[in-house]
């Protein structure tokens, strides 16, 4: 087509993207903007205390708050210059991260050339961070084809995002479906003045980019941790994974005032939502065997879902743990995914009613695979 009408050739243009051999190495990026970490706030108790210690920094001026879904992908700075993606680099250390342009171009979400914002010009460069992520349907769909092709099913969605971006091949990290949310500016040379951060999310909207809907401003940490309370319930009816709830002072000025500690912003936080427990009945403890030979003991449940997906067997990790814990089959036991991940079994659960006659279980002394000593 481009041949017989030249005058559609454009540098968007798919004959002009890279086609050749990439290289077997992510080159080492050095961000103009460190990405800092975020301080963690396990309960509503901690919470409420960086908030505390939020009003003392700015000497009792309530702030607005800005609260974001913390969403369970992989961190990732996209630079553009004169409104033309040049460069997409991890978070790495913070300090540097890893190239990985090729695949992330691959993301629909990402704007290979920015839009006009309303009432500014593009900067000649800006930096847009946010998250890559696999939607749970995207995910779903990935372990139907490799489940159709022989292969083993993926994990979880966040391993399958990493895992997909350090691809050697684009067009692998192009069939896998990420997506991308942005949350915040890095480095900018020549963009407008904020007076808010609600503000800058509206003008990144605007360059082209997806802002999350449930992106929600607060005037008190009482609504905050409402906030959090919700969400901590209801993560799983969306179709994407987070893992807790960002909060963000709202005003440019006042962040200027709390300034950072040597790893993170004294102006924002993670709540991170616990582990989901269940309660299930133990039906049976079975021993597998590995590639090498151990044996490890592991849990036949009665189904239960928890952590967004439905358990039948959990890991009991090693015949000490079995005698610590002291679960038996028959027993009602607590279930959770350690890291949100793998199932374990925590223990008996409270009010447990053990089957009478209910022995302790004993490792066995014939292997289950071949029935040797």
């Amino acid at each position: 087509l481009e041949e017989e009408h030249p005058e559609l050739v454009s540098d968007e243009s798919p004959t002009h993207a890279v086609g050749g051999a990439i290289s077997t190495t992510f080159d080492p990026v050095e961000h103009a903007v460190p990405m800092m970490s975020l301080d963690n706030a396990m309960d509503e108790g901690e919470l409420r205390a960086w908030g505390d210690r939020v009003l003392r920094g700015l000497d009792g001026a309530a702030p607005t708050w800005v609260c974001e879904l913390k969403f369970d992908g992989l961190a990732m700075s996209i630079r553009y210059e004169d409104g033309h993606l040049v460069q997409a680099a991890t978070r790495g250390d913070g300090k540097v991260g890893e190239d990985v342009t090729a695949n992330v171009a691959t993301i629909a979400d990402v704007p290979h050339e920015l839009s006009k914002p309303t009432g500014s010009d593009i900067p000649k460069v800006v930096e847009i961070r946010g998250e890559v992520y696999m939607r749970a349907s995207a995910f779903e769909r990935l372990n139907e084809r490799a489940v159709a092709a022989g292969d083993k099913p993926f994990v979880n969605p966040r391993n399958s995002a990493a895992g997909s971006l350090r691809q050697k091949d684009p067009a692998k990290t192009a069939e896998r479906e990420l997506s991308f949310w942005a949350y915040q500016l890095g480095d900018v040379d020549g963009g407008p003045e904020f007076s808010s951060h609600a503000d800058t999310l509206a003008w990144v909207g605007e360059l082209g980019f997806p802002i999350n809907e449930y992106v929600r401003r607060f005037g008190t940490i009482d609504e905050v941790a409402a906030h959090c309370l919700y969400w901590q319930e209801n993560r799983h009816t969306l179709d994407y994974e987070i893992d807790g709830v960002v909060i963000k002072v709202d005003d440019p000025v006042q962040r200027d005032l709390l300034g950072f500690t040597s790893r993170a912003p004294r102006w924002a936080i993670a709540y991170k939502f616990p582990p989901e427990e269940r309660t299930t009945t133990l039906l049976d403890i079975q021993v597998s065997v590995g590639r090498t030979g151990r044996a490890t003991p592991f849990a036949v449940l009665d189904p239960v879902f928890v952590g967004g997906s439905t358990v039948g067997m959990a890991t009991l990790h090693n015949r000490e743990q079995v005698a610590v814990k002291d679960v038996r089959p028959g027993d009602t036991v607590v279930v959770r995914k350690a890291g949100d991940v793998i199932p374990e079994v925590v223990g008996p659960a409270p009010g447990n009613r053990r089957p009478r006659g209910s022995a302790a279980w004993e490792f066995p002394d014939d292997c289950p695979s071949c029935g040797t000593k």
